[in-house]
Parts: structure tokens; C-alpha cells; sequence
């Protein structure tokens, strides 16, 4: 276990989710000499900063030093940080210690742990887990990459206490190197992402696999059957497999059974060629097949960690969108609005489309990761109206939505996208959306990258979209 008492522990990146305050936290608590050091400014880590007023740390903020990562008994590295990053390399010359928040919990937490990553589809899946499981052991933990650290809780925690982890590949790399996985490990699918950290999708997938690669033969891996990637990793695990997908392919253990299209369908879970039928998707909140995936993915897990159908269906009942996920905002002349600012892939953006079966104003783009966006091009075309583009990447969607329009046009396809309008940014694109709407459409900010270009984060560029809608509630009504 990482020894704290007495170290001299630099905290690197303080970060407004949440992690690098409860880390700082916990290392004051175990008696550890902290320094904080952040790229950012002072002014723009307030709040972070106001959550740690009255405690004894030294902060070094608006740069980094390299006699801080010289003089260090131990780092405590933000995931965010890439690998390459040369104040780590220093670290790494002068023999000091690496760590991060996720590894640290992990060490020290004596309960069982149930994780979940994945490309698309991990925040809602662990969110959908964790009510599943906290309903069957109401002292369960939920966290990890959703920005809630844990580190509060570990010290007491019971053995045996559940815990449900949204892990990043950012954080399984970590883990990889102290070789661990979870008890029950989710993969819900595996498409080009963060190419601009990982450099290749080889080297994203190895970093994703190390949620397998370390299980026993008393653990469970819970794959995405439909997914051709996710379906390679089955020989990563030691311990038992459980299917979910879509269709109910031979196989498959957890699937959706309709009668016919216009049926919204039922869950069903599948063992030794028995059925059981445990959730009618008529009580189902949230939109798209995605959200029927990400469910039955939650219920797998829950059965693989012991909890009956029943309890899993209750939850999945009462579950709601989580805020930035396909998330209602408001319906303002007729027009809803839906802020999905977590959709930081071109998959995910698809997901969101095909969730929809009104006319819909598509609001995307932002900071480049260097995903291609070809098939996202063609989506745009198929099945949204308009389109207003913003940010870095907004040249690249706009070239991918022309080319989209003229394959399907090549192909047969009757379209119905009016207009593709680059937007001086994310306030413009509101602007305009809502002038282009009418009565009983759709608009939608689902952006498929990453916000680093205009916002520190998803969450703040999705609070942003809902200042702007609430902004046109409030709004009097135009007059010609």
C-alpha cells in the first residue's frame, strides 16, 4: 500500500471535477505535505480552491516547476496528464514516486468492485449499475470518472461493500501498471478516441483492456456481443463471460425481445436455453437502442454480482438521464431541446441521432482528437434537418457532411438536411437553431468531440447550452 505519512506529495492538477480535491483532502487527512501545483490560474480554480480553504497546502498555480517534481517523495498525477508529459519524465529521473487518485482508492478499498468502461455508453451504464446495485445495498459506492471521488469514504468502508467505477483509459492504464481489474468488468463497445493521447486504436484498445487482463477465475467480464471489438477481448479474461447485445443471437445472455416495430420490447435474460422476461422498455425513460444496450449491460452485471432481476427492473424503472446525456432541457414554441454535451465521439453523436424520429437541428463540433468523421458525415445527412457547426473541428464535420450528402444522393436517397451553417460559436449556433426550428422539431447539442477549444469540459459547455435555452424561455416573442 502507498505510504503518505510524512511524504512530500505533489498533486498534480487540481481540476474543477472534483478528484484533485478529494485527493488533496485525503492526503492532508493521512498526514502527507502537500503542494498543488496547476496550469491554470488561481481565478479559474475557485471553486476547487474554496473547498480546500483552511487546509495546509502550498500551491503553485498558473505553471508547473521542475524542482517541485525533483523534490517530490511521491506525485499524484491527474489522468487528464498524458504519459509523455516532461514534468513526469523529471519525476521519473530523480526516482520519485507515481501515483493518481484511482489507484490509490483502489489499494486501500477492502470491499468488491464492479467497474465499467467502454468508448460510448460508460457514464450511463455505471450510473444505471449503481442504482441497481445501491437499491440492493443502499451503503454502495459510485464513482470514478463521473467526477466523484471516493477517497472520503475508503477508510471506512466495510469488507464487502460494492463498489460501482466508471474507469477512463486514462485510469486503466494506472491500474494496469499495479495489475489489477475489478471483480466484474464491463466493456460496453470500443471505436477510435483520444487518438491524440494514445496515438494509435491499438494502443487505446490495450489501454481499455487492462479492465480484463488482470481478472481471476472467480471474476466475471460482462462483453458487448455486437461489438467486433469488444468481442476479441473474451481471451484477456481467466474468469467467466456474460453476453449482452441487441439482438438475440444465439449466445447472447441479456437481450431485448420485440414483436414487431412498433413494439418498444422487453428485456430478457437468457441461460441454458431458459428465458426469463424482467423489464418491459414501455417503463423505460431513457431514448435509442444505445440506452437499451447500456441497460442491458447494467443488468448483466448486477446478475453477475447477485442481485435478482427484480431489483435491477425497479431500478431501471425509476432511472432518469443523467445530466449532459441525451438530457431534456425544456420545449420553448414548440421546440425541444436536448443537451447531449457528453457526446464526445462521432459515435456517440450517431447514437443521438438515430434516438429521434422528429425533424431535428443538430448542434456540433469542438476540440479535435483526431477521430475520423466520415460515418458521421453520413448520419448528418440521413437524418438531421440542419446542422450549425462550431469550433475547432467545424470545417472537418462541414467537408464530412458534404460528402455524406452526395454518397447518399449517389446511392438514392431522398434527404431532407436544409441547411449546414458554421456558428461563431455555441451562443451563435443556439441563436440560429432557434430561428430555424419550428413547432415539433428537435434541437440537439450533441457534439461528437471534446470541448477543450471553448470550455474546460463537457459539463460546462452543457451547463453553458442550458443557459442559452433558458435564456430564449425567457426571451419575449419575436415579432417580424
Amino acid at each position: 500500500m502507498t505510504k503518505l505519512e510524512g511524504r512530500r506529495a505533489l498533486v498534480m492538477g487540481l481540476g474543477l471535477f472534483g478528484g484533485g480535491v478529494g485527493l488533496t483532502r485525503y492526503l492532508i487527512k493521512h498526514r502527507a505535505r502537500v503542494t498543488v501545483t496547476d496550469l491554470r490560474e488561481a481565478e479559474e480554480l475557485g471553486p476547487s480552491l474554496e473547498k480546500l480553504r483552511g487546509l495546509e497546502v502550498e500551491y503553485h498555480l498558473g505553471g508547473h516547476y521542475e524542482e517541485d517534481f525533483r523534490n517530490a517523495d511521491i506525485v499524484f498525477v491527474n489522468p487528464a496528464v498524458p504519459k509523455s508529459s516532461p514534468y513526469l519524465e523529471f519525476a521519473r529521473e530523480a526516482g520519485t514516486e507515481l501515483c493518481s487518485e484511482i489507484v490509490l482508492f483502489v489499494e486501500r478499498f477492502r470491499g468488491v468492485m464492479l467497474a465499467v468502461t467502454g468508448s460510448n455508453g460508460k457514464t450511463t451504464t455505471a450510473g444505471m449499475l449503481g442504482d441497481i446495485v445501491s437499491r440492493f445495498n443502499p451503503g454502495a459506492l459510485v464513482g470514478g470518472n463521473m467526477g466523484v471521488c471516493l477517497l472520503d469514504r475508503v477508510d471506512d468502508a466495510p469488507p464487502g461493500l460494492p463498489a460501482v467505477l466508471e474507469l477512463s483509459s486514462f485510469q486503466l492504464e494506472d491500474l494496469g501498471g499495479i495489475g489489477w481489474s475489478p471483480r466484474v468488468a464491463v466493456v460496453t463497445n470500443l471505436t477510435p478516441n483520444h487518438l491524440d493521447r494514445h496515438g494509435t486504436f491499438a494502443a487505446y484498445i490495450e489501454a481499455k483492456s487492462q479492465i480484463l487482463r488482470h481478472q481471476t477465475a472467480r471474476d466475471v467480464a460482462i462483453l458487448n456481443a455486437g461489438d467486433p471489438q469488444v468481442a476479441k477481448l473474451t481471451e484477456l479474461t481467466r474468469g467467466s463471460v456474460l453476453w449482452f447485445g441487441i439482438e438475440g443471437d444465439e449466445g447472447v445472455n441479456f437481450y431485448r425481445h420485440r414483436r414487431d416495430d412498433t413494439d418498444k420490447g422487453r428485456l430478457v435474460a437468457r441461460f441454458a436455453g431458459a428465458e426469463l422476461r424482467y423489464f418491459e422498455l414501455e417503463n423505460f425513460t431513457p431514448r435509442g437502442d444505445h440506452n437499451v444496450a447500456n441497460a442491458l449491460a447494467a443488468s448483466a452485471a448486477a446478475y453477475a454480482f447477485g442481485i435478482p432481476l427484480s431489483v435491477t427492473a425497479k431500478a431501471l424503472e425509476g432511472f432518469r438521464p443523467i445530466a449532459h446525456r441525451l438530457e431534456p432541457i425544456a420545449t420553448i414554441g414548440g421546440v425541444a431541446y436536448f443537451n447531449d454535451s457528453i457526446a464526445t465521439t462521432p459515435e456517440s453523436t450517431i447514437a443521438a441521432l438515430r434516438s429521434f424520429s422528429e425533424p431535428l437541428w443538430l448542434i456540433a463540433g469542438g476540440y479535435d482528437k483526431g477521430t475520423p468523421f466520415g460515418e458521421l458525415g453520413r448520419e448528418i445527412a440521413l437524418r438531421a434537418k440542419g446542422c450549425l457547426l462550431i469550433g475547432k473541428t467545424a470545417e472537418a464535420i462541414g467537408r464530412a457532411i458534404e460528402r455524406g450528402t452526395e454518397e447518399l444522393a449517389a446511392d438514392g436517397y431522398r434527404l431532407h438536411l436544409e441547411t449546414v451553417e458554421v456558428a461563431g460559436g455555441l451562443e451563435e449556433a443556439v441563436s440560429r437553431a432557434a430561428q430555424l426550428a419550428a413547432p415539433g422539431e428537435v434541437i440537439l447539442l450533441s457534439p461528437s468531440c471534446a470541448s477543450y477549444d471553448q470550455y474546460l469540459n463537457f459539463a460546462e459547455r452543457g451547463e453553458r447550452f442550458r443557459e442559452l435555452v433558458g435564456r430564449l424561455g425567457s426571451a419575449p416573442p419575436a415579432t417580424d
